[in-house]
């Protein structure tokens, strides 16, 4: 062997190592000289050292292939492990999901459960002993529960989530201004902070729609303005040429009510006047309630009246005998009236009374401006004493109270329970309605330099403050002010024209049971068989009756085209149907008179009434 040294080689037999020395292998140069002396003379030990080491060669080549699939094995097991963690992992997360989803609908099912005094307890169904009695109550409670249950768990579908106004480090929400809001907000939201430039007729009263889409303005001098906001598209602008106090739209964009110098008047889209409200004198505010179709107006005299837009009809009229009212708004839950006068005290009122509710004295001057929460928990109250009173309407009693340095002229609060203050060109908004006891730091702060506010409404479904001013009309963006999800059937901010017509029950629709529509009429056959009988026993009747009194036939004059006509033309009152009306009165009373010889002997007589039948009678006399 040429080389002196000595190297080992280790091979690996079914887990065993065995060492070889390397001398008693060939080396290969020395193999390569032999082969080329003696290439076809080979001896029989080394065809049989040969074989031996093909066999040991596929021998290690299945010892490889084993070692392959040993480690194709641990790998499978390896990924098979984790599998499971992440199944355990999936496992926790869908519990923390389940748990999680489980507070939520503990934390929004008391909201829709019934009232404490509706509710029967175990005790109390337990000492019923009318045992249908007591099994109806049993399934009504639990469809009750049932339902609210729904209600709650459908709270998990809504995506959408309120926003928030947060400051970075030391800094404060309150000194950011809409200017660096408006830098790093979207160019759709960015739209949403705008002036209108009115300095001629304010200051302005403004009102939006139930969906949030329309606004209606009205300058304290006369001009009415209605337009779509998000868009720009102008409804309707006209001038009435007088004092202009109040504003406010009716179920929809259809109408609006205006409280001008004398009267409530009414307007459609397209500002033609539709109806003057005469026992509506001098009127400072008004109030829709939308689920009565009520329109609520207030004034100089001290009555509170409500009329019935739906038919048209004057309710009823209570008179508060505490004189002039200039604060009026509405409990969204309960439908109730609360009027703020000039002794301090807040009233609520209720169509059903002619006297208040509730009297609460809230302030030591006269009360400036009212504004209830849509939960109907909360009131916010502002008086010339330049206190604003936070009250609880549940207890009545003063949760907090705030000091502002000029007396507030106009409050809001919005659907997520912001509170915006009104005071001078200033105004603050304030998240006190949530997070009780409250910051004495505002949520957020504006100035309309060089301007005195009038009027300011929360947007619903949208973070936008609108307010009114002595110089027009302007528009803030509050976030999380506004509803993310909202009710399509409710309020649509989406509605289109074809959604606003069906969203209107029509008269032939209101039943003691409004859910017939569309079902199957399952009388029994009897019950169906009695009611034809009585049909065709009314039916011969009435064709008996005629046949008794025969009438002179009209012809032509009672054909389907004049029924329809005069059906058409049956409300219709123009000049010379009045006229017309007039003379045909006056032949019949001549006609009684003659009947009854009561005629005027001293009238003269004229040239025609020779040919009367009265002349021989009267020339006789």
């Amino acid at each position: 062997m040429s080389s002196a040294k000595k190297a080992f080689v280790k091979t690996k037999v079914a887990k065993q190592t065995f060492t070889i020395p390397l001398s008693d292998v060939p080396n290969e140069e020395e193999s390569s000289e032999d082969e080329n002396e003696n290439i076809y003379s080979f001896s029989e030990d080394e065809v049989d050292d040969n074989k031996e080491i093909e066999e040991d060669n596929d021998d290690n080549k299945e010892i490889k292939e084993d070692d392959d699939d040993n480690k194709e094995i641990e790998e499978d097991n390896d990924d098979n492990k984790e599998i499971k963690e992440d199944d355990d992992d999936n496992k926790e997360i869908n519990i923390e999901e389940v748990d999680e989803s489980k507070d939520l609908l503990a934390s929004s099912l008391p909201k829709y459960m019934r009232q404490a005094e509706g509710v029967l307890s175990k005790k109390q169904l337990k000492k019923i002993k009318n045992k249908k009695l007591k099994g109806t109550l049993q399934r009504t409670e639990k469809r009750f529960n049932e339902a609210a249950r729904k209600a709650a768990s459908s709270e998990l579908l809504l995506t959408e989530e309120a926003g928030h106004l947060e400051a970075e480090g030391m800094e404060k929400t309150s000194q950011i201004t809409q200017e660096k809001l408006k830098e790093h907000v979207d160019l759709n939201s960015a739209s949403k902070i705008f002036n209108l430039n009115l300095p001629t007729f304010g200051p302005y009263a403004l009102d939006y729609t139930r969906n949030g889409r329309y606004m209606l303005i009205g300058g304290r001098k006369g001009h009415i303005a209605t337009f779509d906001w998000q868009t720009g598209r102008l409804g309707c602008e006209f001038h009435v040429k007088e004092t202009v106090r109040d504003v406010k739209w009716l179920h929809n964009e259809q109408y609006f009510a205006v409280a001008q110098k004398k009267y409530v008047y009414i307007y459609d889209q397209n500002g033609l006047e539709v109806h003057r409200l005469k026992r509506h004198i001098e009127p400072n505010r008004l109030e829709f309630l939308p689920y009565h179709f009520l329109l609520v107006s207030v004034g100089n005299a001290g009555w509170l009246k409500y009329q019935d837009t739906s038919t048209g009809k004057f309710v009823v009229e209570l008179r508060t005998r505490l004189g002039r009212c200039d604060a009026m708004t509405q409990n969204p839950w309960n439908a109730i009236i609360h009027l703020g006068h000039a002794n301090g005290t807040v009233t609520l009122w209720s169509p059903n009374m002619s006297t208040p509710l509730v009297k609460m004295l809230t302030h030591k001057g006269p009360v400036t401006a009212l504004a209830v929460d849509r939960t109907g928990k909360y009131m916010a109250t502002s008086g010339l004493d330049g206190k604003l009173k936070l009250w609880d309407v549940r207890t009545y009693k003063s949760l907090q109270e705030y000091f502002t340095p000029t007396p507030a002229c106009s409050l809001s609060i919005s659907q997520l329970g912001l509170l915006a203050v009104g005071w001078g060109p200033h105004i603050s908004v304030c998240t006190f309605i949530l997070f009780l006891p409250g910051s004495k730091s505002p949520y957020m702060t504006h100035i309309q330099r060089g301007t005195q506010l009038q009027d300011l409404h929360f947007c619903p479904y949208e973070d936008v403050l609108g307010f009114g001013h002595s110089q027009g009309i302007s528009s803030l963006i509050i976030p999380g002010s506004g509803e993310p999800n909202f009710d399509s059937l409710e309020a649509n901010p989406f509605q289109t024209k074809k959604q606003r017509q069906e969203a209107e029950i029509q008269p032939e629709m209101i039943t003691l049971d409004p859910s017939f529509i569309g079902k199957m009429d399952r009388a029994p056959q009897e019950l169906r068989e009695k009611e034809r009988m009585e049909r065709e026993l009314k039916k011969a009747e009435q064709v008996a009756g005629d046949m008794s009194n025969p009438r002179k036939k009209t012809r032509g004059k009672n054909s389907s085209l004049k029924r329809y006509l005069r059906k058409k033309n049956k409300n219709v009152i123009d000049e010379k149907r009045v006229q017309f009306e007039e003379k045909i009165a006056r032949e019949r009373q001549e006609r009684e008179k003659r009947k009854r010889g009561e005629l005027d002997h001293d009238k003269a007589f004229t040239a025609l009434d020779r040919f009367s039948s009265d002349y021989s009678k009267r020339k006789k006399i």
